[in-house]
């Protein structure tokens, strides 16, 4: 059967500027606070540990972009590379670790807003939804401007620590628990992988196998310099209680208030870009309704996207950032574990997707237990949601 087909008007700008839509938001203002408040200065170590295992995965996922050109990213990959059970599998945890990460940029905007109320989030998903459906060019340059801001935002909020803003450093270089660096460094993976969007907007790239290796490396040089920036900032500027200052919301510095809401409104609108997509991949395959696999008159997945959106909303109404991202943690490292099996699966002699797979299974051990049970329990039921439908179908 011949699908509808996406039209390719993402270059190398686009691209880059779409992985780090959905990488410095909730990575930034969210994910790098968080682990300052858990982990203290381990963070400073994680960072780049994080963006090292996010490279081998990231080559993988640009390989296997480049071999398969289209829409879905990994749960095309596992198909075709590996087995249904792969595929499905990889289309399953993206589904699960994006729509809650996409809930925490929604939550997120909601607490540097200073409004403690469920329409917030759920209006916020609601406006990007509306975006989306406006088509990727429309939606590229919005992008484009989102990420600017967020990146003078974080600019200023480094530099206003440096300076001595607050107080001095209170940054320790000194020698860290290794258990607890791991665990800051899967904690923190997360905020490194929102490259992915970039593979799984395959279908929309221009000559991909050359596009997308290379805006995949350069996203992550550009992301780790960011996150580094701030956490050192937050240390300069706060000293051991900068992890607090996520929970005030940069109230006292407007710019940087109004940036970290510009990037959770950035990160929103990529994965729920990203989701709709992996949607209308296994829409065509009978992995679920047909009907997300339709295009409108414009070429654009209207179905996949009003679904997207509200089960991003539906899931903000758990109102749990740090339990959101957690799960985020989990689901994501199975997924490149599956991307990294891929490629192997292609190319046994790629040497960075061995060092890939193993470290996403080393740290998927740094998880939290009751964090697996929760997603072994939605593995079992994707399992059973295939098994039913394909019997229904």
């Amino acid at each position: 059967m011949t699908h509808q087909q996406l039209k390719r008007e993402l270059g190398m700008g686009g691209a880059v500027v779409t992985g780090l839509g959905s990488i410095v938001g909730t990575g930034a203002f969210v994910a790098i606070g968080l682990a300052s408040s858990r982990w203290g200065d381990v963070v400073i170590w994680a960072i780049p540990l994080a963006a090292f295992v996010a490279t081998f995965n990231g080559l993988s996922s640009a390989y296997l972009a480049g071999c398969f050109p289209v829409a879905g990213g990994t749960y095309e990959y596992g198909y075709r590379a590996l087995n249904q059970w792969f595929g499905f599998g990889a289309g399953w945890l993206f589904l699960m670790a994006k729509t809650a990460s996409a809930a925490t940029a929604a939550l997120g905007i909601a607490l540097y807003m200073g409004i403690d109320n469920a329409l917030v989030p759920i209006g916020a998903v609601a406006v990007i939804m509306g975006l989306v459906l406006a088509g990727i060019r429309r939606t590229a340059v919005v992008n484009a401007a989102l990420v600017g801001i967020t990146v003078a935002a974080i600019a200023w909020f480094a530099w206003s620590g440096l300076r001595g803003t607050g107080g001095a450093s209170t940054l320790n270089f000194g020698r860290e628990p290794t258990n607890e660096v791991l665990a800051a460094t899967a904690f923190i993976f997360v905020a490194f992988t929102g490259y992915g969007r970039i593979a799984t907007l395959g279908e929309e790239v221009r000559d991909p196998a050359r596009v997308i290796p290379r805006a995949v490396v350069v996203t992550l040089v550009i992301a780790t310099l960011l996150y580094m920036a701030i956490e050192i900032g937050g240390r300069a500027m706060a000293g051991e209680s900068w992890g607090a200052i996520l929970e005030l919301g940069f109230l006292d510095m407007p710019f940087v208030t109004f940036g970290a809401i510009t990037a959770m409104l950035g990160v929103l609108l990529n994965l729920i870009l990203g989701l709709s997509r992996v949607w209308l991949a296994m829409g065509r395959r009978g992995d679920m309704p047909s009907a997300l696999a339709r295009l409108d008159p414009r070429s654009e997945p209207t179905a996949a996207v009003v679904l997207s959106a509200v089960l991003v909303a539906a899931l903000t109404l758990l109102d749990d950032i740090g339990l959101a991202w957690s799960f985020s943690a989990m689901t994501v490292l199975l997924y490149y574990g599956i991307t990294n099996l891929a490629a192997l699966a292609v190319d046994r002699r790629r040497t960075t997707a061995w060092l890939g797979l193993g470290s996403c299974l080393f740290l998927s051990v740094f998880v939290p237990a009751a964090v697996w049970l929760a997603g072994v329990g939605l593995m079992v039921a994707g399992v059973v949601w295939k098994i039913v439908y394909s019997r229904l179908t």
